[in-house]
């Protein structure tokens, strides 16, 4: 009722008094025939102007068509460098307040830049962009301003230089003129140095280097060099003269060092060690280093090195590592004394809550951990569901609807930006409409926005919602719109044909795209399921299908059907497991074996939080949990989490409609979790390795084979 009332007045406001706009209420045939021209004004737009490309211009045009500033943007683009201020100008009073015009002013301020005309660019420039090339632009075309005073001047350097982010070549003449005043000194660029090297952007910091002269750039770029190669830098540590910048570069170093090889590391710093006078920021670098990546292996050193750490050396992924390497080792005593050491941020978390109910569990201590299970199983979410089942309880989830807001209805209705984010989407140029999108949101109240992607939802829009309302805690109860049910008889058909759970491949689905149906990794994978084109090939071939080319699988129906056969492909080689099968498909088969090989007698839930790949761990655990969802979004009942995980060996068979499921329950004092939210245009959110665990050189999808 809310959307069909919302429909109604959108698309009365439009009709009624928004000419611009007045194409929402126009018939479909006519729509049709405008996005044909549209498509061909597009096409013509690099082409000499002809009879034709003038007369799809004009239609669009006096027809109001929605894009239509997308034509007229593209044709100045294509000759952007012969064009002059009066024609930029005209173009950005008649769309003023638009992506399209915030896109021309971009491009055409870069024109500018190059051709060193900064009278002109600063009557263009607008303050309060992101993009770095510009704001350097704009600091340099003050500097040819006589009334522009150096104490803002110095300010802005500082702010630019403040920045985390490697800066552009145009950033290079207002670096070079603040060393030249001297507002950039020496220990400026010793602090950015600094932290580039703490971030491991060797990169970075030989930029920085090349500002400095002397002896102080033979040390800056001596760092530089060690953080881009270690192993070679290292080797030849031993005959550097001790100062303090050279303990650095070795600090940096073998810290960088210890990520990729720890045993490597080790045996350098066990040689360098003695003939150097290290302090203790320098100790504690290396010591910290060495001892949280040989966590990550699960050297038979680790707990040691971890105990042994200086209190200045511990950090909270030194103690997080702690209480894994000793549940790898069968200590639960040490667990419980490593979940101690937690710090109460960390211990707050449900993940050691949990894991400390389990160990008490393991010591006998029952009446203590049943206490903190049932705290835990209020939650919904991985060590909420689990708790629960440890319990015998209903899952923790409270549904809820969103509220209907008669004045954010009436100004949404209004929001041309919208419509034209809906209107690339129709055409399907969804990177386009995703860029709109946003453009919208960002003039909209956090109560708009709500609405907004709630109507994206209705639309079939699905990613918009989940990006929307993952992270809101005032939105986490909005399960039908943060889990979609798309495509829910091709889903189940597919899953059926497949032998598998579609829960499963639901969860699946919503941890690697989001619903993003053109998700692209780094690693070449694609598509809803985010398969790699030669395995979906392969696959394809098997399953009698044609596979012309890698953007077949931008089509949803195509991915699901090849993504559901190759899921039911994992989970044979795990007997059926579909928690194994989710580690293998996030991590690859090699490293699933080889944890295997280690820690096969574990209980499942043991395993995962001792998998090594920060990525992985989290993976599987979001998975599963949201199989739960989207089977009680099936079926209103939901398969425990647990027999979804069985014990490592033990055959597993996909439920059907006859297999019993547990309760939902809303409990009286739910506590909301909210969702770590997908990074857009990411593909498995938000799983990029950090710096405090070990991961894959190639993260997530690269390793789907």
């Amino acid at each position: 009722m809310l959307f069909r009332r919302f429909m109604h007045r959108w698309m009365w406001c439009i009709a009624s008094s928004l000419p611009a706009v007045a194409l929402a209420a126009t018939p479909a045939a006519d729509r049709a025939s405008q996005r044909e021209a549209f498509r061909s004004a597009l096409a013509a737009a690099a082409k000499p102007p002809n009879a034709d490309s003038r007369h799809w211009a004009t239609l669009l045009r006096e027809s109001h068509y929605p894009l239509y500033p997308y034509v007229e943007l593209a044709t100045l683009r294509a000759k952007l460098a012969t064009h002059t201020n009066a024609e930029i100008d005209t173009f950005l009073k008649r769309w003023p307040d638009t992506l399209a015009a915030s896109d021309l002013r971009k491009a055409w301020l870069r024109e500018l830049a190059r051709r060193n005309d900064w009278t002109s660019f600063q009557t263009f420039y607008v303050a309060g962009g992101n993009d770095l090339d510009l704001q350097c632009d704009a600091r340099q075309a003050r500097l040819g301003n006589p009334g522009s005073p150096k104490e803002a001047f110095a300010k802005d350097v500082q702010t630019l230089w403040a920045d985390e982010r490697d800066l552009p070549a145009a950033c290079d003449p207002v670096i070079a003129a603040a060393r030249a005043q001297g507002v950039l000194t020496d220990k400026d660029v010793w602090t950015r140095i600094e932290r580039s090297a703490e971030a491991g952007k060797s990169g970075a910091a030989s930029s920085a280097a090349a500002l400095l002269a002397g002896a102080n750039a033979a040390d800056a770029q001596r760092i530089a060099a060690t953080l881009r190669d270690p192993a070679a830098q290292l080797a030849q540590a031993k005959n550097w003269v001790d100062t303090p910048r050279t303990r650095d570069a070795i600090a940096w170093g073998l810290a960088r060092y210890a990520r990729r090889d720890s045993a490597a590391a080790e045996t350098s710093w066990a040689d360098l060690q003695p003939r150097f006078k290290w302090d203790e920021t320098q100790k504690n670098r290396i010591l910290h280093a060495i001892a949280l990546y040989r966590a990550t292996s699960y050297s038979p050193d680790a707990l040691a090195r971890l105990k042994a750490l200086p209190d200045a050396a511990d950090d909270d992924a030194t103690r997080e590592w702690h209480v894994r390497v000793a549940l790898a080792a069968g200590d639960f005593p040490e667990t419980l004394a490593a979940l101690d050491r937690l710090t109460d941020v960390q211990k707050a978390d449900a993940r050691w809550r949990y894991l400390r109910a389990r160990v008490l569990g393991k010591l006998g201590r029952d009446a203590e951990a049943k206490p903190i299970l049932a705290d835990v199983a209020r939650e919904a979410n991985f060590h909420g569901f689990l708790a629960a089942d440890w319990l015998d309880q209903p899952y923790a989830i409270c549904s809820d609807t969103l509220a209907a807001d008669e004045r954010v209805e009436a100004k949404l209705a209004r929001q041309s930006d919208l419509e034209r984010a809906f209107e690339f989407r129709e055409l399907g140029m969804l990177h386009d409409a995703r860029r709109e999108w946003s453009f919208a949101m960002g003039k909209l109240a956090a109560d708009e926005r709500r609405l907004a992607a709630d109507y994206a939802f209705r639309k079939g829009w699905y990613d918009r919602a989940v990006f929307a309302f993952s992270a809101d805690p005032q939105t986490q109860r909005l399960y039908e719109q943060r889990f979609p049910l798309g495509m829910l008889d091709s889903v189940r058909k597919q899953s059926r044909d497949a032998g598998i759970d579609p829960a499963w491949a639901y969860g699946i689905l919503r941890a690697e795209s989001a619903w993003m149906s053109d998700a692209r990794s780094s690693a070449n994978a694609y598509g809803l399921m985010q398969l790699l084109p030669g395995v979906a090939k392969k696959l394809a071939k098997s399953l009698g299908l044609h596979f012309g080319s890698a953007s077949d699988l931008f089509d949803p129906e195509f991915n699901v059907h090849l993504g559901t056969h190759y899921l039911a492909q994992m989970a044979d080689a795990y007997q059926g497991s579909p928690w194994l099968a989710s580690a293998a498909y996030n991590a690859g088969q090699a490293p699933v074996g080889r944890w295997l090989d280690a820690r096969a007698a574990f209980d499942p839930d043991f395993f995962i939080e001792t998998i090594p790949y920060k990525e992985t761990r989290d993976y599987v655990a979001r998975v599963m949990a949201f199989s739960v969802i989207y089977d009680w979004r099936m079926n209103g009942k939901a398969l425990s989490l647990s027999s979804r995980m069985p014990k490592i060996g033990q055959p597993y068979q996909a439920p059907d409609a006859n297999t019993p499921r547990k309760a939902i329950a809303c409990p009286k004092q739910p506590v909301e979790t909210p969702e770590p939210p997908p990074e857009e245009g990411a593909t498995t959110p938000p799983a990029a390795a950090d710096t405090n665990d070990a991961a894959p050189t190639a993260a997530g999808n690269a390793i789907r084979h």
